[in-house]
């Protein structure tokens, strides 16, 4: 019933499918671009379905599907630049097959005559004849010819690749139609916003405090000291807070663990190579902090403080090739993050929701593309069950065309109440990247043989067939917070904060505090 209403129209948003659960969302969405792959009149969610082009972009296949790509980008809202690279992509891969069809015949000649020149040679018994001379002068020229078609190829390649890397995923046909975040899609709501300031004695006078209001009144903010020494948007917690912090982030360490991710202690500097893997490069270079080259390169290359361990955990396996028997891989780690904001000048410049260095426990998945969609839904789960355990209401949003990430196909935003602004803001954000990022880094693994029913029957002579090795396809990667320190410091101090200028310590971070149950104000 829900298909058939769903197929009568030429275009469908996944806002219609409001009253499903959003995995049935993800499923019946995922089935109807199946279907409507093969109209290409149907839109879903204001664009071409990706169901022809599971995959990312490689220059044939965008070549081939422009249109498609062309309509994914508009409902990014891409800039005029982006759209030009896209048909610039496609011509230049045009003018690539010719020179390949030129440069094969060329070779192809090159070989002709030289086995020609070989013929006469045994002919003439070794003399050089005329002939002969005129031949090798002929295929000397055509392999010059073909050696400046390969010379005019290289540099087209060079190009499109160039191009290609400015180029965001396709997406997810889940991902619904919008300009920005006030149009992101809500999936669902945990805690009631009132039940904890009831527990607390909150009354309809009380105001709840900033952050770093109720940071300061516990003796633990010291703002100045840090922008004295670092500049602005640094901060230096001390005492009960920068506790807490580290209870935090112990707490999210210890729980990544117990659901089967791997800690990983990772390095905090990382080679362009690295970044543009998983692509804050080439296109983020001015959000990252550069490390000047005469202090230190990374094999040669130019170095970056990384933005998020994200870089270092899914780049931990490029350039190789997995067995499906070790996948899903789960890591997660605890760094600090190092992110410059150029375009946050003026925003969020008051306490700890926006700052150039941050902790964060960073959840990351290296799986098939057969179970890609289930590992994105249970990693964004993992990270959900941390806010719900510290009882934090929060929301889950599923982000709009126009806000998702550069790298992601599909990316839910989990937002926590802060009291203090009366507003829900971002904590988390977990992204399915698809083979994106494993397309840059070289990231493959080898599928297991499928059963040959055949495969015991011996051969002529008495040996067993040997099964073929299935080629390698590239994995997908998928990343999240699990969650962010800072931002979960600011939620549990405005939440748990008392009429008296007190925190009480929620229930699961108190093992991390000593038994500490109440930071009293100084």
């Amino acid at each position: 019933m829900l298909f058939a209403a769903v197929r009568s129209a030429s275009a469908f948003s996944i806002r219609s499918l409001h009253h499903v659960s959003a995995p049935q969302q993800i499923s019946l969405l995922r089935h109807f671009s199946t279907a409507a792959a093969a109209d290409s009149d149907t839109l879903i969610n204001n664009r071409i379905s990706r169901a022809p082009v599971p995959s990312s972009l490689d220059a044939r296949t965008l070549s081939d599907n422009l249109d498609l790509v062309l309509s994914h980008l508009r409902s990014r809202r891409a800039s005029d630049e982006a759209l030009d690279a896209a048909k610039t992509i496609s011509t230049l891969n045009l003018d690539r097959v010719a020179l390949i069809k030129e440069r094969d015949e060329a070779l192809q000649q090159r070989n002709e005559l030289s086995a020609k020149v070989g013929m006469l040679m045994r002919e003439s018994k070794g003399e050089e004849t005329e002939e002969i001379i005129g031949i090798k002068a002929e295929a000397t020229t055509v392999g010059e010819t073909a050696a400046g078609v390969e010379e005019s190829l290289a540099e087209i390649e060079s190009k499109m690749n160039t191009l290609l890397a400015s180029l965001p995923n396709l997406l997810d046909d889940v991902v619904p139609d919008g300009d920005d975040d006030s149009q992101n899609e809500l999936v669902s709501e945990w805690g009631d916003v009132s039940t904890l300031p009831k527990e607390l004695g909150w009354d309809e006078n009380f105001e709840p405090l900033w952050h770093d209001d109720v940071a300061t009144n516990l003796g633990g903010w010291q703002s100045d000291a840090a922008v004295g020494m670092s500049g602005a948007r640094f901060v230096s917690l001390t005492g009960d807070v920068a506790r807490l912090e580290r209870a935090i982030s112990s707490y999210f360490l210890d729980r990544a663990s117990q659901k089967g991710y791997t800690e990983v202690s990772p390095p905090l500097v990382v080679s362009r190579t690295a970044l543009e893997g998983t692509s804050q490069l080439p296109k983020f270079e001015d959000d990252l902090f550069k490390i000047m080259p005469d202090s230190h390169t990374c094999n040669g290359e130019d170095a970056f403080l990384i933005p998020t361990a994200e870089v270092p955990l899914t780049n931990m396996h490029a350039g190789a090739i997995l067995e499906e028997s070790e996948l899903p891989i789960s890591y997660c780690a605890l760094t600090p993050c190092f992110r410059a904001e150029a375009g946050s000048y003026g925003r969020d410049t008051r306490g700890l929701i926006r700052t150039h260095q941050f902790y964060k426990v960073e959840l990351v998945k290296i799986t098939t593309a057969e179970t890609s969609a289930d590992e994105h839904e249970k990693l964004t789960r993992h990270a959900q069950e941390c806010l719900e355990e510290l009882k934090i209401p929060y929301r889950k949003m599923r982000l709009c065309s126009g806000d998702v990430g550069f790298s992601a196909q599909h990316c839910y935003d989990l937002e926590a109440w802060l009291p203090s602004t009366g507003e829900y803001r971002e904590i988390s954000s977990c992204s399915n990247t698809g083979d994106f990022q494993a397309r840059r880094m070289a990231l493959r693994y080898r599928p297991a043989p499928a059963a040959d029913a055949n495969a015991d029957e011996p051969k002529k002579g008495g040996k067993k067939k040997k099964a073929k090795k299935p080629k390698p396809v590239l994995c997908h990667t998928i990343n999240g917070s699990g969650l962010a320190v800072g931002r979960t410091l600011v939620a549990v101090l405005e939440n748990y904060q008392t009429p008296d200028g007190d925190v009480v310590v929620p229930e699961v971070l108190r093992p991390y505090m000593g038994g500490l149950e109440i930071l009293k104000k100084k």
